[in-house]
């Protein structure tokens, strides 16, 4: 039954997230010209996510999830490498220090700060919700959270983020990205935490999120703030041996 409710669940979630963007509009703001989400753009993530869902059963989905364990164990067994538990959030630093280097992507530091948080927590509720309800075991044996992969969900969303910020500057932005994105799940598959359909599902879950959070993100701060605006200054600070910024904000 638990196998059913993920397919069902991982297999919807597109259309789910895409129905509640559009009830957005019932709540009569006009805004949606600048970040238009159309339904082409819901395909890519749509499919990696159904085919991650396929994965539940025996078919060849499945069979090549084993294959690809077994032979990526067999070539290296001692493998054990932890950037990935660093490179998934790389992309969305690059938003950050181009932008201290003085290179402007689409939006504001502070509105692509929110656009981000919000990204992070539509891809967060999600793979949180499939998680607890596939109960699938990892390669490993380590635990009944497998699918889909966390690490490669928050990857994507972050590489998601920096093409949408800095595409109009330049694309090698968003091939960088992906390539960061790419290299993070399949050190998860080499570190044998995930099988390669939890990689494809994060990865489509990733995706999806920043689109919509890119989509969802003016009428959000309409509601929250109005018409007010914010004014905001950004400062380097040295505390206790680290670096770090100082933020102040005013409506």
């Amino acid at each position: 039954m638990k196998k059913l409710s993920c397919l069902l669940m991982a297999f919807c979630l597109p259309v789910f997230l895409y129905a509640q963007v559009q009830s957005v509009d019932s709540l009569a703001i006009k805004n949606t010209s600048q970040n238009p989400l159309h339904l082409k753009a819901l395909i890519v993530p749509a499919v990696f996510i159904t085919y991650g869902a396929l994965s539940f059963g025996n078919n060849p989905i499945s069979d090549l999830d084993r294959t690809t364990k077994n032979e990526l164990q067999e070539d290296h067994p001692l493998f054990a490498a932890h950037l990935d538990n660093y490179m998934q959030f790389a992309p969305a630093a690059a938003v950050y220090a181009l932008n201290l280097a003085g290179i402007k992507g689409k939006h504001s530091l502070v509105d692509a700060t929110g656009i981000y948080v919000l990204s992070t927590a539509i891809m967060g509720g999600s793979v949180f919700l499939l998680k607890k309800e596939s109960h699938r075991l990892r390669p490993d044996g380590s635990g009944y959270n497998s699918f889909p992969s966390g690490h490669t969900a928050t990857a994507f969303a972050a590489a998601e983020f920096l093409k949408q910020e800095y595409k109009d500057v330049s694309p090698w932005y968003g091939v960088a990205g992906y390539a960061v994105a790419t290299a993070t799940g399949t050190l998860r598959m080499y570190n044998n935490k995930h099988w390669l359909s939890d990689v494809v599902a994060g990865a489509g879950i990733g995706i999806l999120s920043t689109k919509v959070a890119y989509y969802l993100y003016p009428h959000v701060k309409k509601l929250l703030i109005g018409k007010q605006t914010l004014s905001y200054s950004m400062v380097p600070v040295y505390q206790d041996k680290s670096v770090g910024l100082s933020f102040h904000g005013t409506f």
